[in-house]
């Protein structure tokens, strides 16, 4: 059973009097799931499908995908809705920019952002890496990719190692994308379902959960 969470909205509280509900703290400590946060993102570039193929080797329960859509409606695997603090989209396309100076992934087809390298984090303005002990800035060759390429990579890994390792996609900013005329979630549902994430009693998904709600 393929196995999916798609992050929309979540609420968490933990009790802090541990004592007045000792079997719930320990029901919690067994049903632990490890969710790759960008993938294995503290030792190779986040969200590159280097580093999810990372996580999943190391038997994470999920692999997560942050949304954001191309000019050409193309969900792309990246945490920002801009680019030039993981690209070198600074060099590549210098004009591209807004008047806020980011250059930002909806601004760009996907065959456009297909001719940016990927890197370790970087702050723009200084270029030095945010976290200066994980992979070498600007070393070896990443790319950009789309959910579909993401989900199409797990799913041969699922099938070549017979394990069911999930996904948990984020929605970015929906609120931004409407702003734009794009239905982000719409889209990226459909995709999900095309891809076989449809297990409810309705033929509909079941985990869905979302980190904003416009």
């Amino acid at each position: 059973m393929k196995k999916l969470i798609v992050l929309l909205f979540v609420v968490c509280f933990v009790g802090c009097n541990q004592k007045s509900n000792p079997n719930k703290i320990k029901a919690m400590k067994l049903n632990k799931i490890v969710i790759a946060h960008r993938g294995a993102s503290g030792y190779l570039p986040e969200h590159t499908l280097a580093s999810k193929a990372m996580a999943f080797a190391m038997d994470a329960d999920y692999l997560e995908q942050d949304i954001v859509l191309s000019k050409d409606t193309v969900p792309i695997v990246i945490h920002d809705i801009h680019l030039e603090t993981v690209t070198n989209v600074k060099d590549v396309y210098p004009n591209r920019k807004r008047a806020d100076g980011k250059y930002y992934v909806i601004d760009f087809t996907f065959d456009e952002l297909q001719k940016l390298d990927v890197y370790e984090r970087f702050n723009p303005e200084t270029k030095e890496a945010v976290f200066p002990k994980r992979f070498p800035l600007k070393k070896s060759k990443f790319k950009l990719h789309s959910l579909q390429d993401e989900i199409e990579f797990i799913q041969g890994l699922n099938k070549s190692t017979e394990k069911n390792i999930g996904i948990y996609p984020e929605i970015k900013e929906p609120k931004f994308h409407k702003n734009e005329g794009f239905d982000i979630s719409k889209i990226v549902l459909e995709i999900l379902s095309n891809y076989g994430y449809k297990t409810g009693k309705n033929g509909q998904i079941d985990h869905l959960i979302s980190e904003q709600i416009d």
